[in-house]
């Protein structure tokens, strides 16, 4: 029987995860992967890329969820999820916000999206 004066340390659990569960994770992380591919062939404009990476967004939070065991980390765990997120979101918002605010030597604004003519021209 340990003494009084002796602290004792917090257990850690671990948390058993019944097969099943894997089992609709994988199922439906290959639903999803077949709907990226179903999505790819359906023509939504500019809104292919973004149907996608809502996809994949999804895909990426149940791997880390489920076979990553983040669901049942400690919350330190989880708060170290969540800042290499913001993280995330901080390089995104530096880059995008450069890209759309550029303008090329000819005065050309989103340069990535015009065409380039190389100086021949095709007239008639």
């Amino acid at each position: 029987m340990p003494d009084k004066d002796q602290v004792s340390e917090p257990q850690h659990h671990e948390h058993i995860v019944p097969p099943r569960v894997y089992i609709v994770i994988i199922i439906t992380l290959l639903c999803l992967t077949a709907l990226t591919v179903v999505a790819a062939y359906i023509d939504l404009g500019p809104f292919n890329v973004v149907v996608a990476l809502v996809i994949a967004t999804v895909k990426a939070s149940l791997v880390v969820l489920f076979f990553m065991h983040a669901k049942y980390s400690p919350k330190r765990t989880k708060l170290v999820i969540m800042a290499g997120i913001f993280w995330l979101l901080i390089l995104l918002f530096m880059t995008l916000s450069d890209y759309f605010t550029r303008i090329d030597y000819r005065g050309v604004r989103f340069p990535m999206t015009q065409s380039i003519s190389l100086g021949t021209s095709h007239r008639s």
